[in-house]
């Protein structure tokens, strides 16, 4: 059974194969700008090719489904509709603050708490909370992080990572909290909630589907030229 696992962010694009829960492929590119579109299909197709299979040997689509960057997520999204869609197969979304969660517990597991951050401009940070079994322990929401925040983890061995996490450092830092550098919602992590979610046949609406951006997106003027 071959699940395909889609991944885009800001700056992040990334793509895994997995046969039943054991990775068999996976490609990824981290760069400045919008390369997405035109990397994804061919990571899909490079993945494929790897593995020796066909799109319609796919059971399933899993794609993170947000929050974060709104052009990356709609790419990604739009991606994973089209190809469920005309494979008839079953679309799964998994959160994205989830995947990266699940990366720092697979490289760092003796914390008590796992505190993802997704840069949201500003100060502004999309997080939540999970427990080393990947429970969720606070909701997803949007934060302007400051040093009355999560005074109920007092006493418990935090780690705090992801692209929003460095600009909130100097306060975490001083609650004796660890932050754990390069860690990004990697594909290649999405593969136990994604097979979880295939087995309780949790599935999307590949119709009607949407991308989870928290917020409204908000289109910035252009700047005048002089």
């Amino acid at each position: 059974m071959y699940l395909l696992y889609l991944e885009t962010s800001t700056k992040l694009c990334s793509v895994a194969l997995s046969k039943e829960d054991k990775l068999i492929a996976s490609r990824r590119s981290l760069e400045e700008g919008y390369t997405h579109a035109e990397n994804l299909h061919r990571f899909i197709d490079e993945c494929l090719k790897e593995a020796g299979i066909k799109p319609t040997d796919l059971k399933a689509i899993v794609v993170s489904k947000g929050p974060g960057s709104y052009t990356g997520l709609r790419i990604g999204v739009s991606a994973a509709k089209g190809l469920a869609y005309a494979l008839d197969i079953p679309l799964i979304s998994l959160e994205s603050l989830e995947v990266i969660a699940a990366a720092a517990q697979q490289s760092n597991p003796d914390f008590d708490l796992y505190l993802p951050m997704i840069d949201a401009r500003r100060m502004e940070v999309y997080t939540a909370a999970y427990s080393p079994k990947l429970e969720i322990v606070a909701g997803i929401n949007a934060l302007v992080v400051d040093e009355d925040d999560f005074e109920d983890y007092s006493g418990k061995r935090v780690a705090y990572f992801g692209d929003g996490a460095e600009k909130c450092r100097e306060i975490l830092d001083a609650k004796a909290w660890s932050f754990i550098p390069g860690i990004d919602a990697d594909a290649r992590y999405m593969l136990s909630a994604g097979l979880n979610k295939y087995n309780s046949q949790e599935f999307e609406n590949t119709a009607y589907f949407e991308p989870f951006y928290l917020k409204e997106f908000i289109a910035g003027k252009p700047k005048k030229l002089l």
